[in-house]
């Protein structure tokens, strides 16, 4: 499941996999989730984890 949330991340915004491995983790631990649920949740969801929008694009 990590990996293909890896993937997807690294499709979507042009990452390598250990930053996408980072931001998976860093999600998680932020907050207080497993990285496997926050994987889960990406596979089943891939627009979490989106770059915030930046106020010229709002």
């Amino acid at each position: 499941m990590i990996e293909q949330a890896k993937g997807i991340l690294m499709a979507r915004h042009s990452i390598t996999a250990e930053t996408a491995f980072q931001r998976l983790r860093d999600h998680a631990q932020h907050n207080g989730r497993k990285l496997s649920d926050v994987a889960a949740a990406v596979v089943e969801s891939p627009l979490l984890l989106l770059p915030a929008a930046s106020p010229a694009t709002l």
